[in-house]
């Protein structure tokens, strides 16, 4: 086997748990916390679970792109970017880039401190579960794009 084939197998893992993970948040712990806890306690139940997971995606968003520009550097892929028809490979790394800045700069340094003295959870809480559905949907589509894309669809 050879490097790119496993940074390519090492990849679309990282890929499937990473974005796993964000469809089982958006679509079933989000919606359960909304049901089973009032506006202003739904922040700090969705922080309990977030503790547990939080470390995962951090290693899954970090993996992917590793394995992601491993590919690009070791395929010499670059000339893709400057092309349209590879807008899904954009739309991989404008995805990554959000999560990235997400989970290693904005909720360690800025988030979590803001969400802990929250004055309206509810609302943020509302505010964070659109978002979650905002970033599903735009790796959904990244995904059937680069799918599509790597086979030759597009």
């Amino acid at each position: 086997m050879d490097d790119f084939t496993l940074a390519r197998m090492l990849h679309i893992l990282a890929i499937v748990v990473w974005i796993g993970g964000v469809a089982f948040v958006t679509t079933v712990l989000m919606p359960a916390i909304r049901r089973h806890n009032p506006p202003n306690a739904r922040l700090s139940a969705f922080h309990r679970f977030e503790a547990g997971f939080a470390w995962q995606a951090r290693l899954w968003v970090g993996l992917a792109g590793l394995s992601g520009l491993w590919m690009i550097l070791r395929g010499d892929l670059w000339n893709r970017f400057a092309d349209v028809h590879f807008w899904w490979m954009h739309a991989m790394v404008a995805l990554w880039v959000i999560f990235a800045a997400m989970l290693y700069l904005i909720e360690p340094l800025f988030l979590h401190r803001r969400m802990e003295q929250s004055s309206s959870p509810g609302r943020d809480f509302a505010r964070m579960e659109r978002m979650h559905r905002v970033l599903l949907l735009a790796s959904v589509i990244t995904i059937l794009g680069a799918m599509a894309g790597s086979h030759g669809l597009l």
